[in-house]
């Protein structure tokens, strides 16, 4: 439910990413402190021509509320049917429009932040996704511009077309994810718009999370890869705890891990691997932990060498 959002304090916010953001993380960090989750992205053609694949990664925790799903598009009639998808699914509360995304594929088919050359048709799929949705909220997740910034008249564009808030990526399509973050871009579109801004972009640390709130005036930050390998970030944001112990991040990674064989079944330890890779830097032989479990298939297996090392494991 949406009244359990609100912009009077800070929101933090999982930001979606491919190949990470998925149902057992964002549960996860839900219960750990995040505000709010999003789901990885999904194209409209996709949602429009009733993909499995798509429609499968629809599914939310019951601990997801509210939950927002995020969508990619540059036809309108498109984009309207696969809103209109949308609409038959119970438990979404915010559907967010991709205007960041700058991977080739992506920006090819006119997508992600391929919108921002055309503001005028950016400004037309948020209308279309406000008129036709019967969700609670509209937002846009946006880049500074493309190759060079115009990024207040991008966001003035995204308030007179509807939308309720706006996330914002402090690099342009150009910046990729390696150019430096323009905070003060951010803090200048704060003051431009009227509706909540949320920051994103290198956001990795508790301290730099508080940081960055306080130089944009953001009434939000979206943290992703910061949370990758790190999910508790959100516990800090939460509670103010600036140390987590030991035997919390045991904790989160055991049920991230579990999340994972709930959902994908025992594929999911293969899955794991890759986080097992990000939670174990840091660790004393986390070299022989990650070789270890590369050979693992077993869940109980899998499971018990990551109960033993993250229960009796030392920072190096």
């Amino acid at each position: 439910m949406i009244e359990n959002l609100s912009f009077s304090k800070p929101l933090y916010v999982l930001a979606p990413l491919a190949g990470f953001t998925d149902l057992p993380l964002r549960s996860v960090v839900k219960k750990f402190g995040a505000d709010l989750t999003v789901s990885e992205m999904l194209s409209s053609n996709a949602l429009a021509h009733g993909s499995e694949k798509t429609l499968h990664m629809l599914e939310k925790s019951p601990l997801e509320d509210p939950y927002s799903v995020q969508i990619s598009g540059s036809d309108t009639e498109i984009v309207k049917r696969a809103v209109e998808v949308l609409n038959e699914q119970d438990g979404i509360d915010i559907i967010d429009l991709n205007c960041g995304c700058p991977v080739p594929k992506v920006v090819g088919h006119g997508s992600g932040s391929s919108l921002l050359l055309n503001l005028p048709l950016m400004g037309d799929i948020i209308k279309t996704i406000k008129e036709t949705s019967n969700k609670e909220l509209t937002s846009v997740k946006i880049r500074l511009g493309f190759e060079d910034k115009n990024h207040v008249d991008i966001a003035k564009v995204v308030e007179d077309s509807g939308a309720d808030f706006i996330a914002v990526h402090g690099r342009t399509r150009a910046g990729k994810f390696k150019a430096p973050v323009d905070y003060d871009a951010i803090a200048e579109i704060k003051k431009s718009v009227n509706i909540p801004v949320i920051a994103n972009g290198d956001i990795d640390s508790y301290e730099k999370a508080k940081w960055v709130l306080e130089h944009t005036g953001a009434d939000g930050v979206m943290i992703g890869r910061g949370a990758v390998g790190a999910p508790w970030i959100f516990h800090q944001l939460r509670t103010g705890e600036i140390e987590v112990s030991s035997t919390l991040k045991h904790a989160i990674i055991m049920e991230h891990f579990d999340k994972m064989i709930e959902f994908y079944g025992d594929y999911g330890a293969i899955l794991f691997r890759k986080h097992t890779h990000t939670y174990s830097k840091g660790y004393r032989g986390a070299s022989a932990l990650r070789n270890q479990v590369n050979s693992v298939n077993d869940v109980s297996e899998f499971r018990a060498i990551l109960d033993d090392f993250f229960k009796n494991g030392e920072i190096a």
